[in-house]
């Protein structure tokens, strides 16, 4: 069964991001045969100065496929992880539903997390509703809103950056857009425009590609190389370019 677990603020200044919390956790879940993942997301909410947040304000979601257990084992054991792992100081937060039981309040909820300030009662109030599984687990449970909120974006298909996919933070060098589709998570290699980039163009994958999600697709968005001389050489967007994503 398809699951997407939420978490958020994990960290302090001197700590690793939730980024790298999430990359560990799926490791972890794999390890203890409980889960799979299909990919991990980056969500950017909204920066205010009524937010506390560490760096960036970003929560990060994981999409797995339930391979042992059930539903109170995962969320056990995503539990125990948050607050044995996450940095003194952290005010973690962790949501987990699964894929088709998120509905649209919470794709909201999300999409309103990257524009106005909330507070962890409306989090609640909403979780309650739609019988989505969400905690505090450490400090004061501030990070339940942008776990939430990680979940409900990761459902909408149309929001964030991969953070982890298959195959993909192993690339270095060049690779075929073929090659690219054959051997990683990488759904599509496009323009910025939606073309498809010709399946023989050589893409230069340095640094580690990051993939984006759109309509429920994990796209590396690509350009053609403007200093080169050569007619079907390919680079990636930079990371600054593709923030807006």
């Amino acid at each position: 069964m398809r699951y997407l677990i939420g978490i958020d603020d994990t960290d302090n200044p001197d700590s690793r991001g939730t980024g790298f919390r999430a990359r560990q956790l799926s490791g972890r879940l794999a390890e203890a045969g409980l889960a799979v993942a299909r990919g991990i997301t980056r969500h950017q909410l909204l920066v205010h100065p009524d937010i506390p947040y560490t760096s960036h304000n970003s929560s990060a979601c994981l999409d797995v496929e339930l391979t042992g257990g059930d539903f109170e084992a995962l969320a056990g054991f995503c539990r125990d992880y948050l607050t044995a792992e996450s940095a003194p100081g952290s005010d973690a937060g962790l949501c987990i539903a699964a894929f088709d039981a998120v509905t649209e309040p919470a794709v909201q909820f999300g999409r309103s997390a990257k524009q106005v300030v909330l507070n962890r009662e409306a989090a609640r109030e909403l979780a309650a509703r739609a019988g989505l599984h969400l905690e505090g687990v450490t400090g004061d449970h501030m990070g339940m809103i942008g776990a939430l909120s990680a979940v409900g974006l990761r459902r909408s298909g149309h929001d964030g950056r991969f953070i982890w996919l298959k195959g993909v933070r192993e690339l270095s060098g060049t690779a075929s857009a073929a090659q690219l589709l054959e051997t990683t998570g990488i759904d599509a290699v496009e323009t910025v425009d939606g073309s498809p980039v010709p399946q023989e163009a050589a893409v230069c994958v340095d640094p580690w590609p990051r993939p984006v999600l759109l309509n429920d697709r994990a796209i590396l968005l690509a350009q053609k190389k403007r200093d080169s001389d050569a007619g079907n050489e390919w680079e990636l967007l930079s990371k600054e370019a593709i923030r807006r994503y």
